[in-house]
This record gives structure tokens, C-alpha cells and sequence, in this order.
């Protein structure tokens, strides 16, 4: 049975107020108008909702049910539409990120927290995730979306450039290349070297541009994490290569620019292809375009 909304709420007014006139007056409509309403309720229903006198108007039997019934539903429909505004005016809501870690452990926590305090309804839920995890995770609708690096031959995902992130050379302060401002590869494939395993989408474009010149590096270790890369650079281990994003801006280590090839990686937002985010999850990913590429100056450029 399809009741109309209308109906129901002059229903309402009729039930509260006890008469008739008082409710239109509510409504803001005619007397005739609210008593053809009630009448075709009634017809609806096939069953009379008020005794009408000419004193009074008393709720029958099925008039008093069918008011407590009335008065959930309305309530319930009058929460969902708050709540979906709210959505949309993203007062509250919840968004699920997949970041790389190379952004999520620099960068990311000091625009999280800015939208946060603009937006102190919304709960995010961060995936840190290698960039090919990172695709899947998108790909398979586990995530709103994805910060992270571009992957050829992908298809039904986009990725949105936001900006160029340079590769960099972390030195020792020992080392006498730590005097330098510049690095090229070939200097590189003589330093002992530490890199992240195999399969992860940084030592991807390092291998690539390495055998583009033919060289080959010494990677004395190989680790899973950007972290533990730094610390072992720290420690005097060896030479990290890492995008320049990746860097901690309080680093003790010597940055180098890699040159001889330039390497550099193009740092996205990643998406379902044709298909439109959240309100607040396209606010959020709109607010890590304007401020990522503002954090990317470092003090050794």
C-alpha cells in the first residue's frame, strides 16, 4: 500500500491539535484542502480515523494506531534525511584510505590532521599498502581510494598526478660523497647500497633506470620498510635510495639528488575509473592535492 507522505503528516496535525482549523492553520493550508486529505487517507485505509463533531475531533480506535505508527515512521524518515545531509554536508562519515608508506609515514599525518580539525566528524581509517597492494585494494573497492605512485598497465583504475617526487641518495655524513649536493648513478654503483626487496614499486623505477645505463649497484642490505632503510642509513650501513616525499624533514643524513638520469616517480591519487567519490572522501583527496606538493621542499634543496 503506497501512503502519501503528505497525507500522513496532515494526519498528524489533525491528531495533535484536535481539530481540523488548527492544523491547517499549522500547515499553512485550507480548511477544505486538510479535510480532502484526511478523507482520502481515510479511503485508503478503509477505515474512519477521527469522530467529527461539531465541538470536537476525537481519534477512533484505528486512528490511535495508526498515530503511534505514524509518528515512528516520520521520526525514522526524519533521522535517515538528517543523516544523509550530513553526509553530504560530510559532518560525519567514514572514509578508508590506502596510502604508500613512503607518503604515510612523512607527509600524510600533518594533512590528516588538518582535515580532522575542519572535519572532526568524519573517522578515517588509514591502509598503509606497497603500490601494488595499494591498486588491488582500490581495484577491489576495499578502500575509498589510494595515494600512491602511477603503475603502468592497469586497467578500470585512475590515477590523478598531484605531483613529481625526485629520487634521492641518503649519505652517511662520513662519507666523502656526503659533501656533494648531487649524485649521479654511476657514483652510485660504487657505494654500498641500501634498498627496499624486490617487487616494491621504488626499487622497480631504481632497477629500471639502472639497466637502462647498464650499471649495477651493490645492495649491501635489503630491507621491507622506508624506516628501517633510514635507520640503517643512519647507522652508517650504507647509501638509501629513497623519493625525495619519503624523507623525514628532521633527517641527519645527507640528501643527495640522484642525476643521470633524473629519477622520478609521479605520486597520484588512485581511483575507480568513472566512478565518483564520497562527498568527503573527494574533500579529502582534494585537500591532499592542494597541500602534498606544499610539504615536498625540504631544507637541503
Amino acid at each position: 500500500m503506497n501512503i502519501n507522505l503528505k497525507l500522513l503528516h496532515s494526519f498528524l496535525l489533525v491528531a495533535e491539535h484536535s481539530s481540523f482549523r488548527s492544523a491547517a492553520e499549522r500547515a499553512n493550508r485550507s480548511l477544505p484542502a486538510v479535510s480532502m486529505q484526511i478523507k482520502q487517507l481515510e479511503e485508503q485505509l478503509g477505515v474512519a480515523l477521527f469522530h467529527r463533531t461539531t465541538r470536537s475531533v476525537e481519534l477512533t480506535t484505528e486512528g490511535e494506531h495508526l498515530l503511534i505508527s505514524a509518528r515512528r515512521a516520520l521520526a525514522e524518515i526524519e533521522t535517515g534525511l538528517l543523516e544523509l545531509k550530513n553526509v553530504v554536508d560530510i559532518q560525519t562519515g567514514h572514509i578508508t584510505l590506502a596510502c604508500v608508506p613512503t607518503v604515510a609515514s612523512t607527509r600524510l599525518p600533518a594533512i590528516l590532521s588538518e582535515f580532522s580539525h575542519t572535519y572532526p566528524g568524519i573517522v578515517i581509517s588509514v591502509r598503509e599498502l606497497a603500490a601494488k597492494e595499494l591498486v588491488e585494494a582500490v581495484r577491489k573497492r576495499e578502500v575509498d581510494f589510494g595515494v600512491g605512485p602511477k603503475i603502468d598497465k592497469t586497467q578500470g583504475i585512475a590515477f590523478k598526478t598531484i605531483m613529481k617526487d625526485d629520487y634521492y641518495a641518503l649519505v652517511p655524513n662520513r662519507y666523502p660523497t656526503a659533501r656533494k649536493t648531487r649524485i649521479t648513478l654511476e657514483e652510485l654503483s660504487k657505494l654500498p647500497l641500501l634498498r627496499l626487496a624486490t617487487g616494491s614499486a621504488l626499487r622497480d623505477h631504481i632497477d629500471s633506470a639502472m639497466q637502462a645505463r647498464m650499471l649495477s649497484l651493490d645492495s649491501t642490505f635489503e630491507m621491507m620498510s622506508v624506516t628501517t632503510l633510514i635507520a640503517m642509513a643512519k647507522a652508517g650501513l650504507g647509501v638509501a635510495l629513497l623519493p625525495k616525499l619519503s624523507i623525514p624533514k628532521n633527517t641527519t643524513l645527507k640528501a643527495l639528488r640522484i642525476i643521470e638520469p633524473e629519477i622520478t616517480r609521479e605520486v597520484c591519487i588512485v581511483s575507480i575509473a568513472a566512478m565518483t567519490l564520497s562527498p568527503a572522501a573527494s574533500r579529502l583527496a582534494s585537500l591532499i592535492e592542494e597541500l602534498l606538493p606544499l610539504q615536498e621542499t625540504l631544507e637541503f634543496d
